[in-house]
């Protein structure tokens, strides 16, 4: 395992500037979230991987059986190969601060890593994340602070799966907050400017 385990772009921190890891959403790639990662944190360093699963010709980082249904194994496999690549970089680079943003499937990678440790990551947000699985929370302190992202009226991500998401991290003490917008699955404006300033804190 090492930096290149994904095919990614990559644009090196510069010295005392963060490093800024995107995951796209199903159907995307690697080039999904960059036009927004100057927006939500400007002059870091970025690494944004392309899922290493393939569905009906869509980008995933880890299979399911349907929507919603996860296939568990996969998804162990997908969040070991994730956290190595992270790792990886960030041995490297040795950024001041090591940031995620994760967009639907790519919100639901990054949500597993943070779970397998939390502290690798400084601050994350999660965008449309679906988590239908109670968690594994590694360690012993939640490190990283996370903001969740989500659609009142969305499809695919039910407030009420958002809402328990929101339990089990407060349950294991992370500092998280959740913002909503009225729309569905979409990304919108008001959540890229939330995740700005969230990443500012």
């Amino acid at each position: 395992m090492g930096v290149d385990t994904y095919h990614h772009q990559a644009i090196p921190a510069a010295t005392g500037a963060p490093l800024l890891f995107l995951f796209h959403g199903t159907g995307g790639d690697e080039m999904q979230l960059l036009p927004i990662a100057h927006s939500v944190l400007p002059d870091a360093g970025v690494v944004a991987p392309r899922g290493d699963v393939e569905e009906h010709g869509a980008n995933r980082f880890f299979r399911r059986h349907d929507e919603g249904i996860y296939d568990m194994e996969d998804l162990a496999r997908a969040t070991d190969k994730m956290s190595d690549f992270v790792r990886a970089h960030i041995a490297e680079q040795r950024p001041e601060k090591v940031v995620g943003l994760g967009y639907s499937n790519g919100a639901n990678i990054l949500a597993s890593v943070v779970f397998a440790d939390p502290t690798l990551f400084e601050t994350v947000v999660l965008m449309h994340p679906l988590i239908p699985f109670k968690p594994q929370i590694g360690g012993t302190e939640f490190r990283t602070r996370v903001l969740v992202t989500a659609g009142r009226e969305d499809p695919i991500c039910p407030p009420s799966t958002t809402q328990r998401l929101m339990s089990y991290l407060k349950g294991a003490g992370a500092r998280a907050e959740l913002l909503w917008h009225h729309g569905g699955h979409e990304l919108r404006p008001e959540e890229v400017n939330a995740a700005a300033r969230f990443l500012a804190e």
